[in-house]
């Protein structure tokens, strides 16, 4: 990761951060792998009651779409306001 930072390619440290997390989150997963849901529990059973689940349903739905508008606000405020080749460098 170290020899890549030092070329001028921006892809190359970003695949291989993506990489490293996901190597960790492989790890802790094979690490806790028989004791993540017991065998005797269901997928009902480990999700929360069907009340709590409706409501963060009914509430993703009305939060999503402002998430969603704000960031296309967001786009198209700050469209065309940096150019190829300018950045912090």
């Amino acid at each position: 990761m170290m020899r890549v930072l030092r070329n001028e390619t921006h892809a190359s440290p970003f695949l291989l951060a993506l990489l490293l997390l996901f190597l960790g989150y492989t790890g802790l997963a094979i690490s806790l792998w028989p004791n993540i849901i017991p065998p005797a529990i269901s997928i009902r059973e480990a999700a929360g009651p069907p009340e709590s689940m409706g409501f963060t349903l009914v509430g993703a739905l009305f939060v999503i779409p402002f998430i969603l508008a704000y960031t296309a606000m967001s786009y198209y405020v700050f469209r065309g306001k940096v150019r190829a080749g300018e950045g912090y460098h």
